[in-house]
């Protein structure tokens, strides 16, 4: 089994910044790709950011130029980095494993944390 550790959320004002982490414990042998997402009140998750284990990034156009997402294999631990915060960023931020193996040839599985609330706001 694999856990997904999350810290870093909290309320910040808007154009501050923070820096969210998200840790993956357990039987690991390999995570092609981990990301965040984010879910605001009545809406839908969405992608924030994703990275691959070789370093490919992939970003939702709304934080493109603010956030930037970074990430250790050695820990399998991934870092998105919000500058420029906007109230419209508020929301639960989720830390996602994708393509997970326990073993080499092992099944692939994906995992997710329990969230992390990012309030924005004056």
């Amino acid at each position: 089994q694999v856990q997904l550790v999350e810290s870093g959320g909290g309320l910040v004002q808007p154009g501050g910044s923070l820096r969210l982490s998200c840790a993956a414990s357990g039987s690991i042998f390999s995570i092609d790709v981990m990301g965040w997402y984010r879910q605001a009140s009545g809406n839908q998750r969405e992608l924030v950011a994703a990275i691959t284990r070789g370093g490919s990034t992939n970003y939702e156009d709304s934080v493109k130029g603010r956030f930037t997402i970074s990430r250790d294999n050695a820990k399998n631990t991934v870092y998105p980095q919000m500058n420029s915060l906007k109230p419209e960023d508020t929301a639960v931020y989720y830390c996602n494993a994708e393509n997970v193996r326990s073993t080499a040839w092992g099944r692939l599985n994906n995992y997710w944390g329990q969230g992390t609330q990012v309030t924005v706001s004056a």
